[in-house]
């Protein structure tokens, strides 16, 4: 069987399997699950994954994997050049701490945001198979969360090219995929953030940082 992702376009998650997979220059064939009209949550999908969420990868052995941290270990053991986890226990500390602050710091924040604010996500203010109602107070809280977020990484990024080591890894990925999908709530990088624009300017020039 063939190496199958299970993507949907318009969701900052995918794009980081797509983007990793993109980096590794892994070929693979793609299915589209359409989270719109609720395909993620068909009897068919959860078959395939039972916690109704993309990406999933299917590997060439049937193996399916669910979460982006799992594809990503997957691809750095299937294809270690380029690395996008750091080479020295050192390196792979970082991005791994930077990677784990930007999910707790960004990726939550802007959950919370989005999924407790826009109409279309009314009863899906979590992912899985169970409803949840919006909650105003969360969405708020996300905002607040967002504009902290993106001051930390502007800190982080003084003097520097990439955000955990001195090349491009995972931690870029999720932070490009996150800042990106702000653009929906009118919170993207601008410029009170120099540091971070310079940086969003650099990644996004990238092959694998096609959008959508």
């Amino acid at each position: 069987m063939a190496l199958t992702l299970y993507d949907y376009s318009n969701a900052p998650s995918p794009r980081r399997a797509r983007m990793i997979l993109a980096e590794k220059e892994i070929p693979h064939r793609v299915e589209k699950i359409n989270l719109q009209t609720g395909e993620q949550l068909s009897p068919e999908f959860l078959a395939i994954n039972p916690g109704g969420t993309v990406p999933a990868l299917r590997l060439e052995d049937d193996t399916v994997l669910f979460e982006n941290w799992g594809i990503a270990l997957w691809a750095e053991a299937e294809k270690p050049e380029p690395s996008l986890l750091g080479k020295s226990p050192a390196e792979q500390g970082l991005v791994g701490s930077w990677t784990s602050k930007i999910d707790f710091a960004g990726t939550l924040a802007f959950a919370e945001a989005y999924r407790n604010s826009v109409p279309h996500m009314k009863d899906r203010s979590l992912t899985g198979v169970r409803n949840f109602p919006q909650i105003e107070a969360l969405a708020e809280r996300g905002r607040q969360r967002l504009e902290d977020f993106k001051a930390l990484l502007d800190n982080r990024l003084e003097g520097r090219e990439f955000i955990a080591i001195d090349s491009f890894s995972l931690a870029d990925i999720w932070a490009l995929t996150i800042l990106d999908s702000c653009r929906w709530l009118k919170m993207g990088v601008d410029e009170k953030h120099p540091n971070l624009l310079a940086w969003h300017d650099h990644v996004s020039d990238r092959d694998s940082a096609e959008i959508w």
